[in-house]
């Protein structure tokens, strides 16, 4: 294990080589004392992950292989990041939070507890790539929201508590809670209701 700055790990840890803990972000580099990573207890960190410094994560927390979660993303606990997953820092991840491998989630970002996040999601925080004006503002997903494989969310949207954003969809504007968002773009429509099995 690479380890970069003050890093703390909870016992009971599952580590696999080789992984970095605490690399530093841009105002830390070329320095040897600064603020590392936090891990919780019984933390499963898989083969390729990077952490970067100021990153702190709950108890049972897990990684796939080649994650990389960049500087400031604060995470609860019970969450599992999926392989080659890339969140750019400065986020926040609730807890019961499951994303699926291969999803980038951007600056900015917050994320409820109970989410849902497939493979190959996509989350925005530019509106006008790449000049930056406006500011850079990631969606925010509420509490037991679930977003499908392949959705694509543009920066600031804010997904509803319980709302469902359908695979491959292209989010442009806020989802009410509850409700389902479904095409390209997503048009705003109620839930299916489960079918009783009996």
């Amino acid at each position: 294990m690479t380890s970069l700055g003050r890093n703390t790990i909870g016992e009971g840890a599952r580590i696999y080589e080789p992984v970095t803990l605490g690399f530093p972000s841009r105002e830390y580099l070329g320095m040897t004392d600064f603020p590392g990573v936090t891990l919780g207890r019984n933390a499963t960190i898989r083969s390729g992950t990077i952490l970067y410094c100021e990153v702190v994560a709950g108890e049972d927390f897990q990684t796939g292989h080649n994650v990389m979660i960049r500087e400031q993303t604060r995470i609860g606990d019970r969450v599992a990041v999926g392989t080659n997953t890339i969140c750019e820092g400065h986020c926040r991840i609730g807890s019961d939070v499951s994303i699926q491998s291969m999803a980038f989630i951007p600056t900015n970002t917050v994320i409820g507890d109970r989410v849902f996040i497939g493979p190959h999601v996509v989350l925005t925080n530019d509106r006008y790539p790449p000049t930056g004006v406006g500011g850079l503002s990631g969606p925010v997903i509420e509490d037991g929201a679930a977003i499908g494989a392949n959705a694509t969310l543009l920066p600031g949207v804010r997904i509803g508590p319980g709302a469902l954003v359908a695979a491959g969809s292209v989010v442009t504007r806020d989802v009410p809670p509850g409700m389902l968002a479904l095409g390209n773009p997503a048009r705003i429509r109620a839930k299916p209701v489960p079918e009783a099995r009996g």
